[in-house]
């Protein structure tokens, strides 16, 4: 048999399960078994489960790729590693939570929809990234997209996660059975009315009885989701090899101290009682969300751009320069605070906090992870904030030059005229029109024209289009660091 962390004698400071997993029940179904996942909501009940007695347990589902990782975590008896590093200390945990995990192509469409339609089943969540929605610019149901398309006409043989969710809810319907709980669990504003209008939509072109029932007896809870998870690199998982006195653990995640969960207390069949280890259970979570967004991923963008830019491996390379910090610093308080509405929340102090999670020197996460799908992120990250301060008359020149940094990053050469390979959705589109206009100001308002991340309103907005257009003058002519040094010095 081979020795998996199942059946190792592990290091006496690795903090293994300390429950009974055979109580465990599949009550809590999870699509997209990533790293976040693993590092943020399968902890949380895992921690639960550690603390009281609890029958919830996590039924893992990868829908799209991702085979090798489920008989990964089988052949380890659906354990895995976090590792949580901090700046002075360095904690390795083995996570129980899961008792169960499934694949299309592994175990075949008809095993993931019964799992979806079981009566046992309370909530059904999903990590999938924006793109996973399926949804366009107004934030309805994307027809056009090719998944999308496939399981509208074979709505029995779903490949979407939209598709598997309907096809379960109606599964549920016909058989007389209670509806399960939709949650979101990804990094989306409004997260949970992102889901619900991409279900109902969807719902309504197949079967309008179905999505009236949906509208009446589904809820989809916001959550907002707050932990680093650096991608894992060859170190990181020989980091872990060496934690566990060198066992190999595939599954494995390496993460922050630091997490943090809110979520509307909105559930049809019930939850485990996540608020006993540390999440907050909140009537409305917008406000916590938008915080989150504009201030920590505003910043954390910010920083991966001009960071890439600069020449900036990683996010506390990044902040490790001066100029860079202060300006993160100032994005947050001086352009991300006035536009929040959160209350009980000292934001000065919580500015803080995150720059000193961005400064940590053990967690090596990449400038170009943070800045993939820049073209979904944009929106909700940097967007309003603005549209807030031209509304108001006021200055933005943090916002405005993190906003150049995407632009001369999706033009796909950085400032050695080496390529970026910029992960993005929309990246072919953004290269084509960055290559027909060049390396000048003039490829500013072409991408502004771009009307699936800029509303007209700014596209059309003098002011803003003058601002952005400034800012990305000077990273051409300065450079990043330059472009960033001129900025501190101005405000």
């Amino acid at each position: 048999m081979q020795e998996t962390i199942a059946n190792a004698e592990l290091p006496d400071g690795v903090k293994r399960p300390s429950y009974d997993r055979s109580q465990l029940k599949p009550k809590w179904v999870h699509l997209g078994f990533g790293a976040f996942h693993r590092a943020h909501q399968g902890l949380f009940m895992s921690d639960l489960a550690n603390q009281e007695t609890t029958d919830w347990g996590l039924c893992e589902i990868n829908l799209i790729g991702g085979e090798d990782q489920i008989k990964k975590l089988r052949a380890q008896d659906h354990l895995y590693t976090v590792v949580e590093k901090g700046a002075h200390e360095t904690q390795a945990r083995i996570s129980g939570s899961v008792c169960e995990s499934l694949h299309p192509s592994l175990d075949g469409i008809d095993a993931v929809l019964n799992k979806l339609a079981s009566e046992e089943v309370a909530i059904v969540s999903m990590t999938i990234t924006e793109k996973g929605y399926c949804a366009d610019a107004s934030g309805h149901l994307d027809q056009n997209n090719s998944l999308i398309a496939h399981d509208l006409a074979t709505p029995d043989q779903p490949q979407s996660a939209i598709g598997y969710i309907v096809k379960a809810l109606k599964m549920r319907k016909d058989a007389g059975l209670k509806p399960f709980t939709v949650m979101s669990c990804d990094n989306i504003q409004g997260n949970g009315e992102v889901v619900a209008q991409v279900v109902l939509d969807y719902a309504k072109v197949i079967d309008a009885d179905l999505a009236t029932w949906i509208e009446k007896n589904v809820t989809f809870p916001c959550t907002m989701v707050d932990r680093i998870v650096p991608a894992m690199t060859d170190d990181s998982y020989q980091q872990v090899t060496d934690l566990l006195d060198g066992l190999n653990d595939p599954c494995s995640i390496v993460c922050e101290p630091f997490r943090q969960w809110v979520v509307e207390d909105h559930f049809v069949a019930g939850r485990p009682a996540w608020e006993n280890v540390g999440a907050q259970l909140v009537e409305d979570v917008v406000p916590f969300e938008e915080m989150k967004l504009r201030m920590l991923n505003g910043s954390h963008s910010f920083l991966a751009y001009l960071g890439y830019l600069g020449g900036y491996e990683t996010i506390a390379q990044s902040v490790a320069n001066d100029d860079y910090r202060k300006a993160a610093k100032a994005l947050m308080l001086n352009e991300q605070v006035p536009t929040l509405s959160v209350q009980s929340v000292d934001l000065n102090a919580y500015a803080d906090s995150l720059l000193e999670r961005f400064e940590n020197p053990n967690l090596h996460h990449r400038t170009w992870q943070i800045a993939m799908d820049g073209s979904k992120k944009l929106p909700q990250r940097m967007l309003k904030s603005a549209q807030f301060h031209l509304a108001k008359g006021q200055a933005f020149p943090c916002l405005a030059l993190a906003i150049a940094g995407w632009m001369r990053y999706v033009a796909g050469v950085d400032e050695k005229d080496q390529p970026i390979e910029v992960a993005d959705p929309m990246a072919a589109e953004l290269r084509a029109i960055c290559d027909k206009a060049g390396l000048n100001v003039a490829v500013v308002s072409q991408l502004l024209s771009v009307d699936a991340i800029f509303p007209k309103e700014l596209a059309t907005n003098k002011t803003f289009v003058s601002a952005i257009e400034m800012a990305y003058q000077n990273l051409l002519e300065l450079g990043a660091k330059g472009a960033v040094a001129q900025l501190v010095k101005a405000l």
